[in-house]
């Protein structure tokens, strides 16, 4: 499936706008090119997206499914992660009054929907429920095949999760389109493949076939571009990420950019667990990627850093620091856009 430009997007997103559950959500409003016409925070309700979020998307918030009808939606879109994936049974009666009203849904959340009693009696022809995080069918395990193929293979790799990996990528492949490259984005979590529509949910798939997983969407795309741009999960330095290995093993990177959040010196889960010096966890990345040997090397060859909580002088300087403390270029894609990263990676202005 996948949400077309024409689609009327509404997005639910209770508490996810000044919460830290909302990531999904806000990048379908800062990407998406879909009609997105009512966000649903019940805390925010009234304000300016705008303000609130710094994302050029004039759309309005209301408090309730109810009141985004108003705005005539098609599809319902949960744009929050809750910690264990569940809805509160408040937000799970909204999903229930979206159904009746007709609308479709897209739910990116661990719970299943699609054949849940008390959604899939209420389904009219062609109203249909998208569970984005189900293991594809047909899976193998991985071989390492993406080796072979002849386009570049993009990898964000991270110190932490949830710090701009999968926005990365995204800016990447659009700064390679606007330059002529045959690209694509190649989504590893719920949020990218609401954008693409299409990809592999990692943390959907049993660990036995991560790496095949991605090995089989990386072949499908790899002979018919010139570069794939893949989005990252993770961390190897988070003690719960388990989906890093398997991108790297899978996808056969040929070149890994390094995403950070500006300032951040431990894992924010995990506040006893500290970020080495970004120069060690660059040597960190590039040895295990390449396994002693086993494997082709991936270098890292840029840095992006996350600096939406800090003012433009201070993105500016933290930037100038990582290019002095990793002999890399670095910016924030988001903010200044990814040319600056492509070109490490293509060589071509």
């Amino acid at each position: 499936m996948k949400i077309l430009p024409e689609h009327r997007v509404a997005i639910l997103q209770h508490e996810g706008i000044r919460g830290p559950y909302g990531k999904t959500g806000l990048v379908l409003l800062r990407y998406s090119e879909a009609q997105i016409v009512a966000v649903i925070d019940a805390e925010c309700a009234g304000g300016s997206l705008v303000q609130l979020t710094g994302i050029a998307r004039d759309v309005p918030i209301v408090a309730s499914v109810r009141e985004a009808l108003a705005y005539q939606p098609q599809i319902l879109l949960t744009g929050i992660a809750p910690p264990g994936g569940g809805l509160p049974p408040a937000w799970w009666q909204e999903i229930r009054e979206a159904v009746e009203a007709g609308l479709c849904i897209v739910n990116g959340l661990h719970t299943p929907m699609a054949e849940h009693p008390d959604l899939k009696p209420l389904l009219r022809p062609g109203q249909w429920i998208w569970d984005v995080r189900r293991e594809p069918p047909g899976l193998s395990l991985g071989s390492g095949a993406a080796r072979e193929l002849p386009c570049l293979r993009v990898l964000t790799v991270g110190t932490d999760m949830a710090i701009g990996k999968m926005s990365t990528s995204f800016e990447m492949h659009r700064a390679a389109l606007r330059q002529g490259w045959r690209s694509a984005f190649i989504a590893s979590g719920q949020t990218g493949m609401m954008l693409a529509g299409d990809g592999v949910p990692l943390d959907a798939v049993r660990v036995d076939f991560a790496a095949g997983a991605v090995e089989q969407i990386v072949m499908r795309y790899g002979r018919d571009h010139d570069i794939l741009h893949i989005e990252g999960q993770g961390s190897l330095l988070n003690p719960a990420s388990t989906a890093t290995l398997p991108l790297l093993r899978g996808a056969q990177p040929t070149h890994l950019i390094l995403v950070h959040r500006a300032g951040q010196t431990h894992i924010r889960s995990y506040p006893h667990v500290p970020i080495p010096p970004l120069r060690e966890v660059v040597r960190l990345y590039e040895m295990v990627a390449c396994a002693a040997g086993a494997f082709a090397p991936a270098p890292v060859v840029g840095v992006a850093l996350n600096t939406a909580h800090l003012s433009e002088a201070e993105a500016q300087a933290a930037i100038a620091q990582v290019e002095a403390e990793t002999c890399l270029p670095c910016t924030d894609p988001v903010r200044y856009g990814a040319e600056k990263l492509l070109e490490a990676v293509t060589g071509r202005r």
